[in-house]
């Protein structure tokens, strides 16, 4: 009795049935998704991680060319608020939850030393570090070459970021480094710094 009802394949009825298995397509999309699934969902992480970046990374960079256009531009002396305030505006044009440091410097060329010289140097945020008439000469190589009693605004932004996902990326620090001439003043002063007339020509104070 139990023979009878197990069924009894031929030789040719097997290889039938396997065909049958082999096209039956009940759940190829299901399968197909759990296979595929994971690989998308890492190529989106991948993709939002990579364009989050640059897309930092451009932001800090545009910050730190805005705050050194804003400086260039003033005639009279700035002072304490005015870089607070120059900070305030970078952190709102980067994003929020990350901390950002700031520093500002007015950097002059003097020709017979053959060196530069720090008219001013002021940091906010997580700087800490202002540049000196001996430490600003470690980054020469960075600094254009001016005439003789020449001085730029020099802008500095430090933002670390961590990356939105676990993609292999390690923490990237978003630094930029950014020079502009004065525009309309032969330099911007700060408020009691001990720095020179005005004039291009003329020796400012220094000390090593």
């Amino acid at each position: 009795m139990l023979t009878a009802l197990i069924p009894k394949f031929s030789g040719q009825a097997l290889p039938r049935h396997l065909h049958i298995f082999r096209c039956r397509t009940e759940g190829n999309v299901s399968v197909e998704f759990a296979l595929y699934a994971p690989l998308l969902l890492a190529l989106f992480a991948s993709i939002y991680t990579f364009f989050d970046a640059f897309r930092r990374d451009s932001v800090n960079l545009k910050a730190a060319y805005t705050i050194s256009d804003l400086i260039s531009r003033e005639t009279t002396a700035i002072n304490d608020d005015y870089i607070d305030s120059m900070y305030e505006m970078a952190q709102l044009l980067i994003r929020q939850d990350s901390q950002l440091g700031l520093r500002v410097s007015v950097v002059r060329w003097d020709e017979d030393d053959a060196k530069y010289y720090v008219d001013w140097s002021e940091v906010r945020g997580t700087s800490d570090i202002t540049w000196t008439d001996t430490t600003i000469n470690t980054v020469a190589g960075k600094l254009p070459d001016m005439p003789d009693q020449e001085r730029v605004i020099l802008v500095e932004t430090f933002n670390e970021m961590e990356p939105a996902f676990n993609v292999g990326l390690p923490t990237l620090n978003l630094d930029n480094f950014i020079f502009t001439r004065p525009r309309f003043a032969p330099l911007v002063v700060f408020e009691g710094s001990a720095t020179g007339s005005g004039s291009h020509n003329d020796g400012g104070e220094s000390t090593d």
